[in-house]
């Protein structure tokens, strides 16, 4: 069996997106065939003491790819007898590859995320990403998005594979009872229409916002439940009390992870209208939102931002709408409300698709096969 060392700045205890997706691809590996080495975080050795795998913790936040970051990944590599190395986000800590194989580690992977496509829009930052992907054998894309925006500019330096985050189809599921949180927000059994997102501007919320006396004109029970916090959170409030919406949309503010589930199950409908800004440089890469809440049986609306439209069958699962569009994206949400049987149908349909195609033991299994060559 291979042994791979991951080096990774992006390791729990501390939270996101790309630690998750660690984490969850690690999870399903053979634990004696792994090795990490990570930044430091505050609650590092609790953590690691759980794992069944070895985590050796680097002195600093942030790992770089330094000389001495370089020295101790080829001692871990050396004393663990690694011959595969994953990165856990390529950019920037695949510069330690060639230093890996110099040291006999046969095959190198790296992973990207979404953000990197805003990298090689710069020159200098392009630069540095084709300098880490001729240094690998593999580097994986999230959306055939990310792979249009990366692979001419890689100009063929190395090979492109698809690897995804993955849903725990065992934790967002129809079955999730989100009476409690109904409860909590005094949402009743109104219809619900849900948003779980950070409060950015991509997300679209403002938009939802702007939308939302449409879909009060059609249906003056609903409620808008947003999910999440972040800086557009203050603007976002400002905006409901303009409207005179207070009574109809919901800011739960930042909410725990293990409470996700329960926070979908509170709604009828999802939506994130999500949109690219700045350039192109501030755009979806995948959106596992859209995916979470298909696995919790919700019909979902999209905004059209970088590889958004592929977690989303349009027509089938859900509706891919124009997201600068209060009215069209108040359209999508008020076809489902109007059509209970037909947003189950929906539902019903995203649940079987991520089933087959996004779960994480799917996703692990290609996982496996990239480490394994």
């Amino acid at each position: 069996m291979r042994r791979t060392l991951v080096v990774t700045n992006d390791f729990p205890p501390r939270q996101g997106g790309i630690q998750t997706f660690v984490a969850n691809l690690l999870s399903r590996r053979p634990p004696e065939s792994l090795v990490v080495m990570a930044s430091d975080h505050p609650g590092s050795a609790d953590h690691d003491a759980r794992l069944p795998y070895p985590v050796v913790r680097r002195p600093t936040g942030m790992l770089l790819p330094t000389r001495a970051s370089a020295r101790a990944a080829v001692d871990l590599a050396r004393r663990h007898g690694c011959d595969t190395a994953f990165f856990g986000a390529a950019a920037p800590l695949g510069l330690l590859a060639p230093a890996l194989r110099d040291a006999g580690v046969g095959r190198l992977v790296g992973a990207t995320h979404g953000h990197e496509t805003g990298w090689v829009a710069l020159p200098g930052a392009r630069g540095l990403v084709r300098r880490i992907a001729s240094g690998l054998d593999v580097l994986t894309y999230i959306s055939e998005y990310t792979r249009s925006r990366l692979e001419p500019a890689l100009g063929g330096r190395t090979r492109l594979a698809q690897l995804p985050p993955g849903v725990d189809v065992d934790l967002f599921t129809p079955t999730v009872d989100g009476t409690q949180t109904r409860r909590r927000y005094g949402l009743g059994d109104a219809p619900v229409v849900v948003c779980v997102s950070r409060l950015v501007a991509r997300k679209g919320q403002d938009v939802l916002v702007a939308g939302w006396p449409q879909v009060l004109a059609r249906h003056p029970r609903a409620r808008l439940l947003l999910v999440g916090g972040g800086p557009a959170e203050a603007s976002l409030r400002r905006a409901v009390a303009r409207l005179g919406l207070a009574q109809s949309v919901v800011l739960t503010g930042p909410v725990a992870p293990a409470e996700l589930p329960r926070h979908y199950a509170a709604g009828d409908v999802f939506a994130m209208p999500c949109r690219t800004r700045r350039g192109g440089l501030d755009v979806e890469g995948l959106g596992m939102v859209y995916l979470e809440a298909a696995a919790c049986g919700l019909p979902v609306v999209a905004g059209t931002s970088g590889g958004a439209p592929e977690a989303v069958r349009d027509g089938v699962t859900g509706a891919v709408v124009e997201p600068r569009s209060p009215r069209a994206v108040a359209a999508a949400i008020v076809g489902f409300l109007d059509d209970p049987a037909g947003a189950r149908a929906a539902g019903a349909a995203g649940r079987a698709w991520v089933e087959r195609r996004w779960s994480w033991t799917t996703i692990a299994d290609t996982f496996g096969h990239l480490l394994e060559g």
